[in-house]
């Protein structure tokens, strides 16, 4: 799978083979356990996302949603994009240590975690950068 055009998550979970679905069900729900209060869980951009509501901040370049986290199963792998860990500095740091620190080889780009299974990830560092961010704060480093 390359851009999903499911209009629901459940629609997008329901066109992965298993071992996907499985993959981005356990980190799916880690972000959703993790995710301070206000963002939506939604599809777009082709992949399930976590967003800043339009009617909670409407001044969007591209009149879209604020993208805070998105979850996507690729060709080869799974992505995770995390724009905190972009937006800011310290918890771009913290998130590597705690890679690091768990012994886990990060596969990252400037916002892009790559993974294939979800042994690849550590999950309670996954957690805690979901959680690092309140919606105010991010609308702030917006």
């Amino acid at each position: 799978m390359v851009m999903s055009k499911a209009k629901t998550v459940t629609e997008y979970l329901a066109e992965l083979p298993a071992d996907r679905r499985k993959t981005i069900s356990t980190v799916r729900a880690v972000v959703r356990k993790h995710l301070p209060k206000g963002y939506k869980e939604s599809i777009g951009y082709g992949m399930i996302c976590y967003t800043v509501p339009l009617s909670t901040y409407p001044e969007t370049n591209n009149c879209q949603p604020l993208c805070y986290a998105a979850l996507a199963a690729q060709k080869h792998k799974c992505s995770l994009y995390l724009m905190n860990v972009y937006g800011d500095g310290a918890t771009a740091k913290a998130f590597r240590d705690g890679f690091k620190q768990a012994g886990k080889k990060l596969d990252m780009g400037k916002s892009c975690v790559r993974f294939k299974t979800v042994d690849d990830l550590a999950l309670d560092v996954v957690g805690r950068t979901i959680a690092a961010t309140p919606m105010k704060d991010f609308i702030a480093q917006y």
